[in-house]
C-alpha cells in the first residue's frame, strides 16, 4: 500500500503557527529528522565533515520562534547552521549552493496571512525535495530518538550568521541582467511587508529606476495583509496614482511575482510566461522550444506558443513539479499562473526578483511598455472558484457531482477543460472552469459550485 505525507504539502509544511502541525516542537524534530536522512542518504565522503544546513526566514513574528526550535533540532544532531536572518526564499536556496551546504530550511507560509507560517525544504541544488523524501523525512520525524543521536559535547553543531546573506543574494540577481539601465524609468513596488522589502527596492534603485514604495515596513504581523501579490487590486491602484510605469508585487516570502501595467492592469504569471517564452523563441534560448506551466495554465498559452513554434509541458500545480519537469526534460524556463517563475539559467526556484529583472530587460530591449507586451497572449475565459472546506475528502466521494462534471467535460471537450483540487497549502477546494464561451464557462462554474456546496455542507466560495 502507498503510503502518503501527512504534514508536508503542495510547499513544505504549513498551517497556523504554534498550532500543529507548524508548533516548535515540531520544528525540533524536523530539524533532527533532516540531519538523520541526510546522514542516510549522502555519500559518505560528504560526511566527513560536520553536515551544514542554511535557514532563512520571512518577516513573521512567529518566524524567530521557530527558527530557535529548528536550529536546535540541527545542532542537537550534529549539524552546523547557517542562519540568513530575513531573506527571500531563492536567497535561501542560492546560499545552499554557494556554501555547499548539504539542504536549506525557509520559514515563510508565503501568502498566506501573518498567523501562519511553514518550513520549505532545499537539497544542496536548491532545489525543493521530492515526495518520496518528504516522506522519509516525515517517517524519521515521527520517530523518537535513541540515547546514542542525543550529542555532546564538541560533537553539537554550531551556529553562524551570514551577514552578507542579502548582499550575496542581490548580486546574483543583478548578474541575470548586466546590460539593464533603468534609468527614466518609474515603478511602483508593494513588497507585501515581507522578505523583499530591504531587497527588490534596493537593487532597482541600483539599476536608476525611480521607484514608489509601499508595504515595506514590517511589523511581523502585517505581511501580505490587504497588499503583496494576492490583493492584485492593491498595486493597481499604486500604479493608477502614482503614473509609473510597471507596478510590481510579491508575496511575503517573494517567490512569487504579480506585475501591472501602466494602464492599470494586472498581468499574471501565464502573461509573464507568454512575453519571456516568446522573446526567448525569437532569440533561440528557450531549449528544445518548450516552457513548462502546470494544469492551471490557461489553454492560450500553448495556442500562443504553439503559433510561434514552440510547446508547453503540463505538470500537477507547485513550483517545485515545475521544476522537476525543467530537470527532466533539460528546459530552462517555467512557471506557474500564481506568479512562481523558475529561469533555471539563473536560479533553482521561483523567484520573483530575477523574474520582474527579466520582463524589465525585455521592455528595455524592445522599448515598448507592458501594456502592448502582454497582448502576445490571448486567452481562453477562465473562472475559478474557491470552496472552504471543513475536510478534505476523496473527490471519487463526492458521487452526486461524479455525473454533472462528467456533462460538463464532454461539453467542453476540445473547446475547454473543468479542474477540481484541493489546495496543497489551505483547507479549500479549487475549481476552474475554462471554455471560448465565457457565457457557458460561468454556467458551468455556478452549477458546480453549488452541487459542490451541497454535497459538502457549506455555502461559503470565494
Amino acid at each position: 500500500m502507498k503510503q502518503h505525507r501527512t504534514l508536508f504539502g503542495t510547499d513544505g509544511i504549513r498551517g497556523i503557527a504554534n498550532r500543529d502541525p507548524v508548533t516548535p516542537e515540531n520544528a525540533f524534530r524536523l530539524g533532527r529528522a533532516l540531519t538523520l536522512f541526510l546522514k542516510s542518504t549522502l555519500p559518505s565522503s560528504s560526511l566527513q565533515e560536520p553536515l551544514r544546513v542554511v535557514v532563512g526566514r520571512d518577516t513573521r513574528r512567529s518566524g524567530t520562534m521557530l527558527e530557535a526550535a529548528l536550529v536546535a533540532g540541527l545542532t542537537s544532531t550534529g549539524t552546523d547552521v547557517l542562519l540568513t536572518g530575513v531573506l527571500p526564499t531563492p536567497g535561501v536556496a542560492l546560499l545552499t549552493r554557494e556554501e555547499q551546504a548539504a539542504a536549506g530550511v525557509m520559514i515563510s507560509a508565503s501568502h498566506n496571512p501573518a498567523e501562519d507560517n511553514g518550513l520549505k525544504l532545499f537539497n544542496g541544488d536548491g532545489i525543493k525535495f521530492d515526495d518520496a523524501a518528504e516522506l522519509k523525512i516525515e517517517t524519521l520525524l515521527f520517530q523518537e530518538p535513541h540515547d546514542a543521536e542525543r550529542l555532546i559535547g564538541a560533537d553539537i553543531g554550531t551556529t553562524k550568521i551570514l551577514s552578507d546573506a542579502t548582499i550575496r543574494y542581490l548580486a546574483a540577481c543583478k548578474k541575470t541582467v548586466l546590460s539593464l539601465n533603468l534609468t527614466g524609468c518609474t515603478i511602483a513596488l508593494d513588497m507585501a511587508n515581507g522578505a523583499a522589502s530591504q531587497t527588490t527596492p534596493k537593487i532597482l534603485q541600483e539599476l536608476g529606476a525611480t521607484i514608489h514604495l509601499f508595504h515595506a515596513t514590517p511589523d511581523g504581523m502585517n505581511i501580505n495583509r490587504n497588499c503583496g501579490s494576492t490583493h492584485g487590486e492593491e498595486i493597481s491602484r499604486l500604479v493608477r496614482e502614482t503614473g509609473a510605469q510597471i507596478g510590481i508585487a510579491h508575496d511575503g516570502d517573494a517567490d512569487r511575482l504579480l506585475l501591472c501595467d501602466e494602464e492599470g492592469n494586472l498581468v499574471d504569471g501565464d502573461e509573464i510566461l507568454a512575453m519571456i517564452g516568446l522573446a526567448a523563441l525569437r532569440a533561440g534560448t528557450l531549449k528544445k522550444k518548450t516552457l513548462v506551466a502546470t494544469v492551471m495554465s490557461n489553454f492560450g498559452l500553448e495556442e500562443t506558443l504553439a503559433q510561434a513554434g514552440g510547446k508547453v509541458l503540463r505538470t500537477p500545480v507547485g513550483d517545485r513539479y515545475v521544476m522537476e519537469v525543467m530537470l527532466q526534460h533539460d528546459l530552462n524556463i517555467g512557471g506557474e499562473q500564481s506568479g512562481h517563475l523558475i529561469f533555471r539559467d539563473h536560479s533553482s526556484t521561483g523567484d520573483g526578483l530575477v523574474a520582474a529583472l527579466q520582463i524589465l530587460q525585455l521592455m528595455h530591449e524592445s522599448q515598448q511598455p507592458l501594456s502592448l507586451l502582454r497582448r502576445c497572449l490571448k486567452k481562453y475565459p477562465q473562472t475559478q472558484k474557491n470552496i472552504k472546506v471543513k475536510e478534505k475528502k476523496s473527490l471519487e466521494e463526492l458521487r452526486s457531482i461524479i455525473p454533472l462534471i462528467g456533462q460538463i467535460e464532454k461539453e467542453l471537450e476540445g473547446q475547454g477543460r473543468l479542474l477540481l483540487r484541493y489546495s496543497g497549502t489551505e483547507p479549500l477546494l479549487r475549481l476552474l472552469v475554462e471554455g471560448k464561451d465565457p457565457k457557458k464557462v460561468q454556467t458551468y462554474c455556478t452549477e458546480l459550485v453549488a452541487a459542490l456546496e451541497r454535497e459538502l455542507g457549506v455555502a461559503s466560495s470565494i
